[in-house]
């Protein structure tokens, strides 16, 4: 089986045990996802299957949105709302001062990755050094909010909600955290949903619940979305019977023989009846189109 399914991941279950239910459910063993979700977030999680699991890696890096609650006065170890209370505070903050807070964000900005975030430092995962209690200097990261708005509130109970349009590897957990610091009352965050991932919505997901009757009902092959929609991104050439042979084969094509732009980078590449083959790449300097990845559906 080889193609993407759009999950709408559930709350309270990590992405790599959702990545393990799917795979059980459609009987495929070679899987993966795009873009890890903490266990307390929903929403878009693509799993690639099968053959499809050749190009993660390689999915364009699109913006990500996120749908993001939290609550004022309040600063946890995990930055939200199921660590351990750190200190709590007053709040004197009302709307029309989060409202001001948020544009700060707006454009680039630097972000320190949470301890208690899957990434690695000297080949071990921070939240398990945060899980025995070590803390250590974490390097700062660039991040991109395109948009930040404030659509719903609770003056009286210091709970707002938030959209966020953003570069990957945005840390929302860390811009919560530093929105309360820039309040002066602390903040944790206490939902969050991922609404749009890798140019896919939430719309367009499915739970496990729904995928469960799908597979029940033999219709898994409806549900599945192409690889390389997932690739539209990139621009497409199509090549002769001749030269899809050759790709398929690894081998090199001739820049010359292909209609194909200036543009460097990667290229959806097809056949003459339309099938996808893989990825070529266009490289500067160089007068051939070479083989990043062969599409092998399973």
């Amino acid at each position: 089986m080889t193609g993407i399914i759009l999950l709408d991941k559930p709350k309270g279950i990590t992405s790599f045990l959702a990545l393990a239910k799917v795979r059980r459910i459609v009987s495929e063993k070679k899987a993966g996802h795009t873009g890890t979700l903490d266990p307390m977030a929903t929403g878009v999680l693509p799993v690639l299957l099968g053959g499809a699991t050749r190009f993660c890696e390689l999915l364009p890096s699109h913006e990500k949105t996120y749908r993001a609650a939290f609550s004022l006065g309040i600063k946890t170890d995990t930055l939200d709302i199921k660590g351990k209370v750190l200190k709590t505070r007053r709040v004197n903050a009302k709307a029309v001062d989060v409202i001001q807070a948020l544009k700060a964000f707006e454009g680039e900005i630097e972000q320190t990755p949470p301890m208690f975030s899957a990434v690695m430092k000297d080949g071990v995962r921070l939240y398990e050094l945060a899980r025995r209690g070590i803390e250590i200097e974490r390097e700062k990261r660039k991040a991109v909010i395109f948009s930040i708005e404030l659509f719903r509130f609770n003056e009286e109970r210091a709970e707002y909600e938030i959209n966020v349009r953003c570069s990957a590897g945005t840390y929302i957990r860390s811009l919560v955290d530093d929105l309360g610091e820039k309040l002066g009352c602390g903040a944790v965050l206490t939902e969050l949903e991922r609404t749009q991932a890798n140019g896919f919505g939430i719309e367009q997901c499915i739970s496990l619940e729904e995928l469960e009757k799908t597979a029940a009902q033999g219709n898994i092959q409806s549900i599945l979305i192409p690889v390389e929609k997932a690739l539209s991104a990139y621009p497409s050439v199509s090549v002769t019977q001749a030269q899809a042979v050759r790709f398929k084969n690894g081998g090199e094509l001739d820049l010359k023989r292909l209609d194909i732009n200036s543009l460097n980078g990667f290229y959806n590449v097809f056949s003459p009846e339309g099938q996808f083959l893989g990825l070529g790449e266009r490289r500067e300097g160089s007068e051939s189109f070479t083989v990043k990845r062969v599409f092998v559906p399973r």
